[in-house]
């Protein structure tokens, strides 16, 4: 396997907005694009003065639902035949250290949802279980933020879509780890530092390799399109101004807060 290279999108002093490999404090750009013709540009910059930025521009991001063994257990659900899943928009995307905005017209509950995240890498469509890792860019942090209480208002139609795709209500990042083992990490979500989650990937019902093959059947998958893999138990209300940290070893830590703003 390839060194472990993580990759971060960024806004620097100038306001221009660039990619590079984060090493150790400092930040190496590239030139060209991230998933096409990237090269090392000469430049290096120390990762305290750029503003972080979503690592990716996802045209969907697709979640999954009931894909954790334990989670499935406590609810009492049994193992789904096929992934299940929604998707959310890229307007919902934000990035490491942006504030998760509540809607003025939402007063309910609003969760975190710690989860491991597939970025793709290039073009594809019904992929091989064999050729996903050519697929496959690397993989980031994602909270899958939710009004929860909006799923069941409406007793004739569950809106999942609705309740996920709120300005704000996607973090991802801060950064794309290339070469990683996926199914050797482990997800923990910390609240105000405190552990609320922590469960390993291959409690997954559907592999992250897998769900990149069953669900690209018949769905093109475009390069910066994330596929989030679900939760398990400890999923809880955000608190205003309170951190949420999602953390994945070998990426790194996704810290987002609820706004206390009204």
């Amino acid at each position: 396997m390839s060194p472990v290279a993580r990759w971060l999108r960024f806004v620097d002093d100038t306001g221009g907005v660039g990619f590079g490999t984060v090493e150790e404090d400092m930040v190496a750009v590239y030139s060209g694009g991230m998933f096409d013709r990237s090269a090392p540009s000469g430049e290096r910059l120390p990762l305290a003065s750029v503003k972080v930025l979503p690592p990716c521009e996802p045209t969907k991001i697709i979640c999954l639902w009931n894909n954790l063994r334990e989670a499935a257990e406590r609810q009492g659900w049994s193992r789904p035949p096929e992934p299940l899943y929604f998707i959310k928009p890229p307007s919902a995307v934000t990035a490491h250290l942006a504030a998760v905005i509540r809607p003025a017209c939402y007063e309910g509950r609003i969760l975190y949802e710690g989860e491991l995240g597939v970025v793709i890498g290039q073009t594809c469509v019904d992929v091989a279980i064999e050729d996903v890792d050519d697929v496959v860019f690397g993989y980031t942090c994602v909270n899958d933020v939710t009004a929860s209480d909006l799923i069941t208002e409406d007793e004739s139609f569950a809106q999942w879509t609705r309740a996920k795709s709120f300005d704000t209500f996607c973090p991802i990042g801060p950064v794309i780890a290339a070469g990683v083992e996926p199914d050797s990490l482990r997800v923990r979500t910390l609240v105000g530092g405190r552990g609320r989650q922590d469960y390993p990937v291959s409690d997954m019902f559907f592999s992250p390799r897998r769900l990149v093959n069953l669900i690209s059947r018949g769905m093109t998958l475009l390069p910066g399109d994330v596929i989030s893999c679900g939760t398990s138990t400890g999923a809880m209300p955000m608190r205003p101004d309170v951190a949420v940290e999602v953390d994945v070893e070998g990426i790194g830590v996704l810290r987002n807060a609820l706004s206390g703003q009204s």
